[in-house]
């Protein structure tokens, strides 16, 4: 069915006329005609009368009525939604509780016009292949891993330097430290299950470890940042890494600790990921968003990060 004789009905439905509806489609009269005259072969139905004030709907074009305003109001939400300057603004935060899922929910409440989706993906070539395809505008990443170069066409910038902060049980050796130094945490267990080799946190945790001589293990099914709490609470002689700005509840009989990290600081760098032709105008914003913002302060001394991350 032919969306403009569609919308042409509704014209003429709603001025009663069919030199008015012609008027407001700036269209003939003779073309207003054609196209109803059309539409009623399409359906095997008469969809108005002539009278001498105009134009009448018939019993079936009242009925048919209803449903041509929500064929046009379908259409138009069809387009808006692959419009980039109507559509939301699809951003790719890989987890929703990290410092990346902070930025956005920060973005938000400055930019509450902007419309978002949200979503997680695990690696950076599905996010780089997604910014490529369109199906996301933007995405989060540590950018990069050793011997991968971004593509040409995909550009970044560096938007937040997150520290990293030792989270132990109450009977850890270190759990009554106001701070660690880095060196200090060599011999100790770091117990971080959801290192999984190819991504970029692993090739981060593995330039750590050779750094600074420490033990991060792997070992055993990733059941969650939940599962883990529990572990870490009970083993004494289990610690974890986590973002100073990751976002974790736990139970108060937990007593869990979260140490910072010093001498120096190791950093998890964050970078905004987009293709260098987006044409959605809310990119923009969230990238002014992220350089204004006092959260995202990167580049200071007595930090740590492995050489290959690219520059702020």
């Amino acid at each position: 069915m032919d969306l403009d004789t569609v919308r042409t009905f509704i014209a003429v439905a709603d001025a009663g006329r069919f030199q008015d509806a012609a008027v407001e489609l700036a269209i003939t009269q003779q073309a207003v005609s054609k196209r109803i005259a059309a539409l009623e072969r399409t359906l095997g139905v008469r969809l108005f009368t002539r009278t001498a004030r105009g134009a009448e709907l018939t019993i079936d074009g009242q009925a048919f009525l209803t449903h041509a305003r929500e064929l046009t109001r379908v259409a138009e939400r069809a387009v808006g939604s692959v419009r980039s300057g109507r559509r939301p603004l699809r951003v790719d935060v890989i987890a929703s509780r990290g410092a990346a899922t902070g930025l956005m929910r920060g973005f938000h409440r400055a930019h509450p016009e902007t419309e978002l989706d949200v979503v997680m993906l695990f690696d950076i070539e599905t996010a780089v292949a997604a910014i490529r395809s369109g199906a996301i505008d933007a995405s989060f990443r540590a950018v990069s891993v050793p011997g991968r170069p971004l593509p040409e066409d995909i550009e970044s910038v560096r938007v937040l330097d997150e520290p990293l902060q030792l989270l132990t049980g109450p009977a850890h050796a270190l759990a009554g430290a106001r701070s660690v130094t880095v060196t200090q945490l060599a011999g100790h267990r770091i117990w971080m299950p959801g290192i999984v080799p190819g991504t970029e946190w692993a090739a981060y945790y593995d330039d750590l470890v050779a750094e600074f001589g420490l033990t991060i293990e792997a070992t055993g099914p990733n059941f969650g940042s939940d599962a883990l709490l529990d572990t870490i609470a009970d083993t004494p002689a289990l610690a974890t890494f986590m973002g100073g700005q990751t976002r974790l509840v736990w139970p108060s009989g937990h007593g869990l600790r979260r140490i910072p990290v010093t001498s120096p600081t190791p950093v998890y760098p964050h970078s905004l990921l987009w293709h260098r032709d987006s044409p959605h105008p809310a990119l923009s914003s969230l990238r002014a968003y992220l350089a204004d913002s006092a959260a995202a302060g990167h580049g200071a001394a007595g930090t740590w990060t492995p050489s290959w991350v690219l520059p702020r």
